[in-house]
């Protein structure tokens, strides 16, 4: 592995800040398909200019494309796979209220800190290592996702070919609560709940209507009361869409409904309390579809492992790594532990305000943190080099 001082010698802050105000600068909802592909050329191109085999996969059901980004393609061994997105929350035209733009420590953007900063790390951790002569001890295969923020409907299929052959992977989803890195998520399950009625006069013939509204509350009250905090189980009924007129027996009613748990036997219990649900008014019918949307993360004996070797790199570089205990959003990361392969999470830019407009990075987190990625890309799969 290169000396430390030596790699963070050669990190021009002002240059990376510049780099991520070019992303950032590029809108990209992640249902805008044309708006993501924009990035996607830019940062393909960059990839290529950098010496990675790119390969892309078109976009598909109103998605952007997605990447991959490789050193040394032909190694058939252990690779290690850094999972990154671009996609964002934030509508186009969200620049107009939140500019990029650098305040002191902050520098603010929509998608600056979820995850473009974190994204453009990942590659300048690479370039880091070649400016002092230096290469990953494994193969690095970046993935560059298009659809994240919408649960990767489209992507998880190759992060599941790739996880195969993956030692390990790192996330640079952005840091937590002052630097800290994610070892632990919860899993999240979303469903949709249809009801359907019989509509009718809500004035006159009340009595021959079958509201869809009223079966739909009563089971919203139900499933939110499923919550247990102390067991890490949460239930939202997040979005509802219903009735057509004040004075109609409303026939159509549904709800959306995210569910985060901490184990795979909770997310069992949870789908099969949802899909045996029935309909308590006489004239309605339930719809249910859904189901999990991401596992549990697990923080294995693995993942405590890793988190050791990068816990004392953070040292040597000068500052200390802690982890979060469970972080109940979600991420890429997820699909990779569920896959056993020992995963490291929340490796990305420090900051705070992710899906706000207050959205931001810190300056003084560039430095160590590409440091980090570049000196865990140079140690895993160190020992089983020849």
């Amino acid at each position: 592995m290169p000396p430390i001082h030596a790699l963070k010698s050669t990190i021009d802050v002002d240059a990376v800040i510049q780099g991520i105000g070019a992303w950032v600068a590029i809108e990209t909802p992640s249902r805008d398909a044309a708006a993501v592909n924009r990035l996607m050329d830019l940062i393909a191109a960059e990839a290529e200019r950098d010496g990675l085999t790119v390969a892309r996969t078109a976009g598909r059901d109103g998605f952007g494309d997605h990447l991959k980004l490789e050193t040394r393609p032909n190694d058939n061994g252990p690779r290690l796979l850094v999972l990154t997105h671009v996609d964002t929350v934030h509508p186009v035209g969200t620049l107009a209220a939140l500019p990029f733009r650098r305040d002191g420590d902050r520098v603010s953007g929509p998608g600056v800190y979820d995850m473009k900063g974190g994204a453009y790390l990942a590659m300048e951790a690479l370039r880091a290592l070649g400016r002092v002569g230096a290469a990953p001890a494994l193969p690095v295969t970046i993935l560059v996702m298009a659809d994240e923020e919408a649960g990767t409907p489209t992507g998880r299929d190759l992060i599941a070919a790739e996880a195969p052959r993956a030692a390990a992977a790192l996330v640079v989803e952005p840091a937590r609560e002052g630097g800290k890195i994610v070892t632990a998520r919860k899993g999240a399950a979303r469903y949709r709940l249809k009801a359907t009625g019989k509509p009718a006069h809500s004035g006159s013939r009340h009595q021959d209507g079958a509201s869809a509204i009223r079966e739909i509350a009563a089971k919203i009250v139900g499933l939110e009361a499923m919550t247990d905090y102390g067991a890490g189980l949460t239930v939202n009924a997040g979005v509802v869409q219903a009735g057509t007129a004040v004075n109609v027996i409303p026939q159509h009613a549904e709800v959306e409904i995210d569910i985060r748990m901490t184990d795979l036997a909770s997310a069992d219990a949870v789908h099969a309390r949802l899909t045996s649900l029935t309909a308590e008014i006489p004239g309605v019918t339930l719809e249910v579809t859904g189901g999990l949307n991401r596992p549990p993360m697990e923080r294995t004996d693995a993942v405590s492992g890793l988190f050791l070797q990068a816990q004392a790199l953070a040292q040597a570089i000068g500052f200390d790594l802690e982890t979060v205990p469970r972080t109940g959003g979600g991420s890429d990361g997820n699909f990779t532990a569920a896959m056993g392969v020992p995963t490291l999470d929340g490796l990305g830019v420090d900051g705070a305000g992710a899906h706000t407009l207050d959205e931001h990075m810190l300056v003084s987190s560039i430095v160590p943190r590409t440091t980090l990625l570049a000196a865990l890309y140079a140690t895993i799969g160190q020992e089983a080099r020849p």
